[in-house]
């Protein structure tokens, strides 16, 4: 592989950023068409620096700006008329060897003062093109660092090109079994005949359901249901019983499980709407105690 001085290597750097004059600009061309390893390294700065071009927007200049373009390089107005050289005045008489040596000896002070003037230009040209590619690499590692904060927090914002892909996590969540709790039933019935409803009990959630088997409708009545025990000072209203064939109600849930497995549940015949007193009115015409029909399942 051929080794390259600074110089190549910061023209290859400044071809790529475009900061380069057009005599510039033909040299770099040139040695790219004949060489293709300083090619390859133009168009690895290239890839270097493309990343600036993908943090910003492309945006058309104003009509203005091209007028002013124009202006500035002439071309804004009418052209000036096409202006001759003047003729040249006379040759004077040649002039002797002593004129010319005393023309030279200025001259090859100038020379050497040119000479080292044209090597602090190339020293000032080379310390100007590496300020150009070490601000151009600071601009890369600024933009990195954005472009790195953006797909972390705000990767909406970013171009479509380079934002990051959503991350899919399939994760499987096992639901434990569902678990049964124990079902207890109570016949609501009169003596040993035949029940008039079915009280159905959830152990789990106390939700309650009333069946009506037996029981007729009375005509200004309602059927109310209550639950008694010795843990409660007097009986306690569950409610109504409805007109329907099933009466769902969640009113046990305030009670304890020992209190609801054990106690007596009756029905007494009230006034159409139930009792107003808080307190059985009617008589007590049917009563059953649970027992446990399904036990609980884990």
């Amino acid at each position: 592989m051929m080794a390259y001085s600074e110089d190549h290597i910061a023209l290859a750097a400044e071809y790529a950023l475009g900061t380069l004059d057009a005599e510039e600009r033909a040299q770099v061309e040139t040695m790219m068409a004949v060489d293709k390893e300083y090619a390859a390294i133009v168009q690895a700065w290239e890839f270097r620096l493309g990343v600036l071009n993908q943090m910003v927007g492309s945006v058309e200049p104003r009509p203005l700006v091209w007028d002013n373009i124009r202006a500035a390089i002439g071309h804004g107005g009418p052209q000036a008329p096409l202006l001759l050289p003047e003729t040249p005045p006379p040759v004077a008489d040649a002039p002797s060897i002593s004129d010319i040596e005393a023309a030279l000896e200025p001259a090859a002070t100038s020379a050497s003062a040119a000479t080292s003037a044209s090597n602090v230009v190339q020293l000032d040209s080379r310390a100007r093109r590496w300020r150009n590619v070490a601000s151009a690499m600071t601009a890369i590692a600024a933009a990195l660092l954005v472009m790195l904060s953006m797909q972390i927090y705000q990767p909406d914002l970013l171009p479509e090109g380079i934002r990051p892909k959503p991350r899919t996590r399939i994760v499987e969540v096992k639901a434990p079994a569902p678990t049964a709790g124990a079902q207890f039933v109570a016949l609501l019935q009169k003596d040993a005949g035949s029940p008039a409803f079915i009280l159905t009990v959830d152990a789990t959630t106390k939700n309650f359901t009333v069946r009506k088997v037996g029981a007729q409708p009375e005509v200004g009545k309602s059927y109310e249901l209550w639950i008694v025990s010795e843990k409660l000072q007097r009986p306690r209203s569950l409610g109504v019983i409805g007109g329907n064939e099933f009466t769902a109600r969640p009113v046990l849930s305030g009670y304890d499980t020992d209190v609801v497995n054990a106690a007596t549940y009756a029905v007494s015949l009230e006034p159409e709407g139930g009792s107003k007193s808080g307190a059985p009115t009617g008589p007590i015409v049917y009563t059953g105690k649970l027992i446990e029909t399904v036990p609980p399942t884990k």
